[in-house]
């Protein structure tokens, strides 16, 4: 059991999935800062200084005027500003993916198509239907 088990995990495509989860996990690491660090506070303060990942609504009667107060306090809240910001977060790392994908295809040799012959009579040399049992050119038997 053991053996096999090596067996399987030496094989080529798991050891490329492994690297890929690993590499894709770092990747969203870094759109996630790029997102809530970078992008989002120049748009919030292009939307009226607002802070998306401070936005939340509270579903109690008790006032809390930051995010961080509301979760301290266990107030129920819907944290729709950590929501956009998880929205942006893939749809940039969806557009990464999407782009990286296109250009390996570009970079990928085409497939050539496999060309079919059509059947041809062995008398006369002329092109004949697969399923013909006679030539319809020569009328020879096939």
């Amino acid at each position: 059991m053991v053996e096999e088990f090596k067996k399987f995990i030496m094989r080529g495509n798991v050891l490329d999935m492994a690297v890929g989860i690993i590499i894709g996990a770092a990747f969203g690491k870094i759109v996630t800062s790029f997102v809530n660090d970078l992008l989002m506070p120049p748009l919030g303060l292009i939307l009226g200084q607002v802070d998306f990942s401070n936005l939340f609504i509270n579903l109690s009667g008790t006032e809390a005027k930051t995010l961080a107060e509301a979760k301290e306090a266990g107030l129920p809240i819907i944290a729709y500003g950590s929501f956009l910001n998880s929205v942006v977060d893939f749809l940039i790392v969806a557009f990464a993916i999407f782009m990286l994908i296109k250009q390996v295809n570009r970079l990928m040799p085409k497939k050539e198509e496999a060309v079919v012959e059509k059947r041809k009579c062995p008398y006369c040399k002329s092109e004949i239907d697969d399923e013909a049992t006679r030539c319809p050119h020569c009328t020879s038997e096939l």
